[in-house]
């Protein structure tokens, strides 16, 4: 067996004991193991949070396109950052893949984590000098940031995802990342919106409250009574 499928094996054995962390209002360290994806702290200069996991407003509007394989939610927490930005393992890993499943081109990375998830980076500048296979720690250079359009001006951005073994169930970051969340959301362009069901205005409402995502599954957010609606 080589060194990635046993540390794979090990990770679809771990996912089926492994325990979502508690929401960030609840969670101590111990319950957030993972660590930032950059080294450098949060600024106007550095990084900021661009669009966070799950039901956002963008993601609403966009459920039926971009979004449909996520049942419409948006998948994982998007960092704002120019090209180039040093990227770090959130924790110690394998390599399990680069520019594989997952898209967020124009390149990404799988790191499987010893307690049974993976985490996803994607919109990377250029593929990883890593090979499939090699164990990276927590604090390592991985990768550099880059665009999705590949412009390096229209979206630059990390894209984050936290998944179980199978790949296909994902989870919201911010329960697994010890970082002082709501301080770092001061930064930033603006508010964070998310869409709203009338018939049930708070679900799905806070930053650390969004629901797991099966890959394929049935839209979460086709609301009966959307706000907002989008018509005009």
């Amino acid at each position: 067996m080589t060194a990635v499928a046993a540390a794979i094996a090990v990770a679809a054995v771990g996912s089926s004991r492994a325990a979502v962390p508690a929401a960030v209002g609840r969670a101590s360290a111990a319950d957030r193991p993972y660590g930032l994806p950059f080294t450098e702290p949060s600024s106007m200069a550095t990084w900021t949070i661009s669009q966070p996991y799950g039901n956002t407003v963008y993601a609403y509007f966009e459920r039926n396109q971009i979004y449909r394989s996520g049942q419409g939610l948006h998948m994982g927490l998007d960092f704002a950052c120019a090209c180039g930005t040093t990227v770090v393992a959130i924790a110690d890993g394998v390599v399990q893949s680069i520019d594989g499943p997952g898209g967020a081109p124009p390149h990404n990375l799988m790191i499987a984590h010893p307690d049974g998830f993976v985490s996803f980076y994607g919109h990377l500048l250029e593929r990883p000098a890593l090979e499939i296979g090699q164990s990276v720690a927590r604090g390592q250079p991985v990768a550099l940031s880059g665009d999705m359009y590949e412009t390096c001006y229209s979206s630059p951005h990390l894209h984050l995802e936290i998944r179980d073994a199978s790949l296909q169930r994902l989870f919201n970051p911010v329960q697994f990342i010890d970082a002082d969340w709501h301080s770092l959301l001061l930064y930033g362009s603006g508010p964070l919106s998310y869409e709203r069901e009338l018939s049930d205005p708070r679900r799905w409402q806070s930053f650390d409250d969004q629901p797991p995502i099966q890959l394929g599954g049935a839209l979460l957010n086709e609301f009966a009574q959307p706000y907002p609606s989008g018509e005009h």
